[in-house]
Formats: C-alpha cells, sequence, structure tokens
C-alpha cells in the first residue's frame, strides 16, 4: 500500500514526501511539475521509496489513471495555489479558486472511490484572516475571517473535505500550517513569493547586503521540516481525536529578530540601511497567525524540534550543501 502526496515536488510537499519516506511510507507524488535534480538530491537513498507521477489534479482522467495504477491507503493533499499578493489575487483569482476548491473535490472525488484509511487535507493559517497581536493565538475552534482568495478557498476545501468524508467513509482531517520556512523553497507556478527567510539567507551567502528591517510586523514562521514532521505524525495516528489541528511553533517572529539571530550565526552578513544600497524591500504584511500547537500536543504529543537558531543555521546549511543560492 502507499501514500499519495499530491504537489509533492513543491516545497512543503517534498518536504513532507521526504518526512513519510523516512518513516518508511512508500509516498506517490504526484504533481503537475515533474521531479527535478534538487527533489531528488533532497530524497537522497529516501528516493528509492517514492514513485513521482506527473499530472494534474484538474484532470480526472489523469487522477483515475493514478488510481488504477497504485494501491493507495492514505492520501495527503497538498496540492495548491499559493497567492499572497493582491496583484497576483486580482490577476489570477479564476485559478485560485480553481485549482485550489475545484482541485479538491477531483481528488476527494477519487478519494470516494479509494475509501482510504485517512485523508489528510494540508490547510492554512491564513483561513482564520488577519493576524491578531503577537500574544493571541488562534486556536482550531476560532470561525474562519478569511479575507483573500487564498484563504477563503482554504476554509471551503476544509468543510468540503470534511463532508466528503462523512459522506463516504473515510477520515478525514484539515492541517492548518503556520508560516513556513526552510528546504525546497522556490519560484514555480503556482508560488512567486518567498518568504523573508528565504530572501536574506539567499542575500546572505550571494554576499549581498541586506536593508535592515525595523518595521516588519512578524509572523509565526515555522521551520518546514518541522512543518512535515507534525503533518506526518497526524498521518500515522492510530486514530485523530479532532479533526483540525493547527502545526506550528508558536513563537512570534519580527524581520527584525530573524537579521539579529543571521547576526549571531554569521557575524559577515551585511546589514546597511534602506538607500544605503541598491537593496529589495522584503517587508512582509501580517496576513496568518500566531497559531496555538496546544492540540497538537495534547493530543499527540508533538513539539517542534528547530527554534529559530537551529532553523536558520540548518537551513542556510542546507542552501549551502545544495548550491541553492537563488
Amino acid at each position: 500500500m502507499a501514500t499519495l502526496v499530491t504537489g509533492g515536488t513543491g516545497f512543503v510537499g517534498s518536504n513532507i514526501v521526504r518526512e513519510l519516506a523516512d518513516r518508511g511510507h512508500e509516498v506517490v507524488s504526484l504533481d503537475v511539475s515533474a521531479a527535478d535534480s534538487l527533489n531528488r538530491d533532497y530524497l537522497g537513498d529516501l528516493e528509492s521509496r517514492v514513485t513521482f507521477v506527473e499530472g494534474s489534479i484538474l484532470s480526472p482522467s489523469d487522477l483515475e489513471s493514478l488510481r488504477q495504477s497504485y494501491r493507495i491507503d492514505k492520501i495527503v493533499h497538498a496540492a495548491v495555489f499559493t497567492v499572497n499578493r493582491v496583484d497576483l489575487e486580482t490577476a489570477r483569482s479564476r485559478d485560485i479558486v480553481e485549482i485550489n476548491v475545484a482541485g479538491t473535490a477531483n481528488v476527494l472525488e477519487m478519494a470516494r472511490n479509494i475509501r482510504p484509511e485517512r485523508f489528510i487535507y494540508i490547510s492554512s493559517g491564513s483561513m482564520y484572516g488577519m493576524a491578531r497581536a503577537s500574544d493571541q493565538y488562534f486556536n482550531e475552534d476560532d470561525p474562519s475571517r478569511a479575507d483573500t482568495l487564498y484563504g477563503m478557498t482554504k476554509a471551503a476545501s476544509e468543510a468540503i473535505t470534511q463532508r466528503f468524508g462523512e459522506l463516504h467513509g473515510f477520515a478525514t482531517a484539515s492541517l492548518r500550517l503556520s508560516t513556513p520556512y526552510g528546504p525546497m523553497e522556490r519560484v514555480t507556478g503556482h508560488r512567486d513569493n518567498m518568504s523573508i527567510p528565504h530572501q536574506w539567507t539567499g542575500r546572505l551567502l550571494r554576499g549581498e547586503p541586506i536593508a535592515i528591517d525595523r518595521s516588519d510586523p512578524g509572523r509565526d514562521f515555522t521551520y518546514v521540516l518541522d512543518i512535515a514532521s507534525g503533518i506526518a505524525t497526524v498521518v500515522d495516528a492510530p486514530e485523530l481525536p479532532h479533526d483540525r489541528y493547527n502545526i506550528t511553533n508558536g513563537v512570534w517572529v519580527t524581520g527584525q529578530q530573524i537579521q539579529q539571530v543571521l547576526s549571531e550565526l554569521y557575524p559577515d552578513i551585511k546589514l546597511v540601511e534602506h538607500g544605503a544600497e541598491p537593496v529589495a524591500n522584503v517587508s512582509t504584511s501580517p496576513s496568518r497567525g500566531p497559531l496555538s500547537g496546544y492540540r497538537l500536543w495534547h493530543d499527540f504529543g508533538w513539539t517542534p524540534r528547530y527554534d529559530l537558531a537551529s532553523g536558520l543555521k540548518h537551513y542556510v546549511e542546507w542552501r549551502k550543501e545544495s548550491g541553492f543560492l537563488d
């Protein structure tokens, strides 16, 4: 039997695939983008446990072919069009809804015919809406106040996933991710706005200056290896006491704090005032979190392994070793 991961060559998806393979799963990775050398190098010896399939969640025939070709007993639906810029939301409004809602319905229809042991929908903290103050956490019982198409499609897909499972007899859970950063984040056709840690670690490794940040309000950045670990914990749990979980390290981090930690880890970093060098504006507005991770800890004993310093250090070392400096 195999575990299907949709969006398996993307940022979060490739980390889910790696974590599940490391835990002994035989993984089928479905993505519109073929696996490249970075995907395969990231898996290393674990690649023997992974089958890459090129196909679209918008194509019922692709999904039917997949269903007939593999014995799938668990599904992790991570394929998504990630949009957190108003200009892209405006330009690609229909695509966001089509991929994130209609695509989810297509995968659920495949699941209806498979009757998997478990269907895990990868949601986002953006479904809660704008961030609260850094000491006020969203928990899983808070209602959605999504104010972007991306957040709205996540909230809608959660509800559709739950109802499909109820109607057709398979267990479901939706996992709401805090802001991820770490290995395999890169520009793709469905993700083109990179996180602050991605941009700044890239500039650090290229020896480029970074504008000092004193205004970024922050986010609950969580290292993507921890996010993948939390997801795999839910996938492997003997039973699910709840059908919605936040995955987060529960710590609110500002741009200034990220720069401080990078300066301590890498004293040669080039921090400059705005205007002193031709550097890009990499600040971001608050749009999700902070999330509470209490439920995941209470139900399964899961805790994150990486704090900000260890996450940034591991990320920089991975970028060095992989040669991924873009």
